[in-house]
């Protein structure tokens, strides 16, 4: 930035730099400026008219000059040193009292260096003193009748001095340094938006985040509550079509265990609905509520390890052979931990009926110091014709996506013998969400 060249506000006020007319920001700031070189040149066209009567030079080439003098304040925003200068030079002179104060005026709140600011504003107090202890040696040159020792003339002159060169300084500073102090709020507050900005769309980001998990773990859930019961009814329709005819007693009990297998499949569907509408209210509720409205709350009433016997028996009565064994001391894992291992039991026995008609399946629990462990381990088909069943893909994602919310570890994979492995480890305490 030029020393000569630094911008200063329309009105000395601060304010942020817009459209104007060459180095003015605003027109009421050429208009001001314009005003002010006016009046400094009528007055120093006037006190030229002093001087030439004191000097003997032509007034018209003093009030010439002096017109120029004054009217170079309209420079005063370009070259606020220049101006300053000026007013230094043509102050033996005795003129240029408006040029001075608004020229140091509009240096001391430039962005000039201060030390330039601080030397020239000590160089036209200089000057000052000189022009005023002059003015007092021909004041009383011209009057004899009053008498003042020189240093009374020099101490007043110094007073005179300060009193013209230090107010306008003072002033210039303090503006500056209020521009600056509100320049500096300003971009503050800017940060501060651009900040809530990009937290609303993080914000934004962790909604959606948050509705891309919800429509995730719907659509598990709905997976894990329909696709075992219904992959068992199909089952038990198919072995009910086989002995209609052959041995009615076992078709009438397949029939009814049949009709109770839909009826706990509508159990928890409606179930499964409450749990959505719970969350669809909570999502429309008040910013106050306590539970974030992109969190689905866990099944009411959900399954827990006490119903995995029966469980087992279900798949049992479809024809699956199954060993279900536990090992280890019985404690409390908390229902969410419950839960998900009945979940990932449910859904191994169910890929079992899907594709390995007629294995053996073993499920093992096991109890630990702080985890728990479950095992569902089947052998390859012996061969049975397998009930064709529709399957999404989707079983061993969501069971993983399960395990893994929990803090827990999952594996799944083939065995050497052409069986299938499903395992799980979680701890027994649930991770908080």
């Amino acid at each position: 930035m030029s020393t000569t060249g630094a911008h200063v506000p329309d009105d000395g006020a601060g304010g942020r730099p817009r459209s104007g007319w060459w180095w003015w920001a605003r027109r009421r700031g050429f208009f001001l400026d314009l005003t002010l070189a006016a009046v400094s040149a009528v007055e120093c066209g006037f006190e030229g008219v002093t001087f030439a009567h004191k000097t003997g030079v032509a007034p018209a080439v003093c009030v010439l000059l002096g017109f120029l003098a004054g009217a170079a304040l309209i420079l005063r925003r370009r070259w606020p040193i220049a101006v300053v200068l000026l007013s230094i030079a043509v102050s033996p002179a005795q003129v240029g009292f408006v040029l001075s104060m608004v020229a140091l005026y509009t240096l001391a709140a430039s962005e000039v260096p201060r030390r330039i600011t601080v030397s020239l504003a000590a160089m036209n107090g200089v000057a000052s003193t000189l022009v005023a202890f002059v003015r007092f040696q021909d004041s009383l040159r011209n009057d004899n009748g009053r008498s003042m020792s020189l240093p009374v003339i020099a101490i007043t002159s110094v007073l005179l001095a300060l009193g013209v060169t230090a107010p306008p300084v003072l002033l210039g500073l303090y503006v500056r340094a209020r521009r600056r102090l509100v320049e500096s709020l300003r971009e503050r507050a800017d940060g501060l938006e651009r900040e809530l900005e990009l937290l609303a769309e993080k914000a934004a980001e962790r909604a959606e985040r948050a509705r891309a998990e919800e429509r995730t773990r719907i659509a598990r859930d709905m997976h894990d509550v329909v696709a075992h019961r219904v992959s068992l009814m199909v089952v038990h329709a198919a072995a009910l079509k086989a002995v209609a005819l052959k041995d009615p007693a076992k078709a009438s009990a397949s029939a009814e265990l049949l009709g109770d297998m839909g009826r706990e499949a509508l159990t928890e569907l409606r179930q499964m609905l409450g749990v959505l509408r719970t969350a669809e209210v909570e999502r429309v509720a008040p910013a106050s509520s306590v539970r974030p409205a992109a969190v689905l709350p866990d099944e009411p009433d959900g399954p827990c390890l006490d119903q995995l016997g029966e469980l087992v028996e279900q798949s049992q009565a479809a024809g699956m052979t199954v060993e279900f064994t536990v090992e280890g001391e019985e404690r409390p894992c908390g229902p969410r931990v419950e839960q998900t291992v009945y979940r990932v039991v449910q859904e191994a026995l169910t890929n079992v009926h899907k594709h390995a008609a007629g294995a053996k399946a073993h499920v093992r629990l096991a109890y630990r110091e702080v985890e728990i462990a479950v095992l569902v381990l089947n052998g390859p088909s012996d061969g049975t014709p397998a009930t064709p069943l529709p399957s999404g893909g989707h079983g061993l994602l969501g069971m993983k996506e399960r395990v893994t919310t929990h803090g827990g570890g999952f594996a799944a994979g083939p065995t050497p013998d052409g069986g299938f492995r499903v395992s799980a480890l979680l701890p027994l305490a649930a991770r908080p969400t």
